[in-house]
């Protein structure tokens, strides 16, 4: 029984750091403040942005991936019509 309150004891004692800890990071400051209105438009609008990016490198990605297949099966068969050896110049 006596080890039981020891343990209790101990482990008391080691999470009076770790909780001083948390409830001193910014995030807990700030989740205790309170969430400021201007400060979340600005979140808001950075995380559109970040949105936005992703969607362009997203589509960015997809044209060199096609372009990589394109090249790859010009390597392979060079000998097939869509080679530029055998395309026809354009007409003007």
């Amino acid at each position: 029984m006596i080890w039981a309150l020891g343990f209790i004891l101990v482990l008391i004692a080691l999470m009076i750091p770790l909780l001083a800890i948390v409830l001193d990071s910014p995030v807990a400051r700030n989740f205790f403040r309170g969430t400021d209105p201007q400060a979340l438009e600005e979140i808001m609008r950075r995380l559109q942005g970040l949105e936005d990016e992703v969607a362009e490198l997203g589509s960015s990605l997809e044209e060199v991936r096609q372009e990589t297949q394109f090249v790859q099966r010009l390597l392979k068969n060079p000998d097939k019509p869509d080679s530029p050896e055998q395309l026809s110049p354009p007409e003007s």
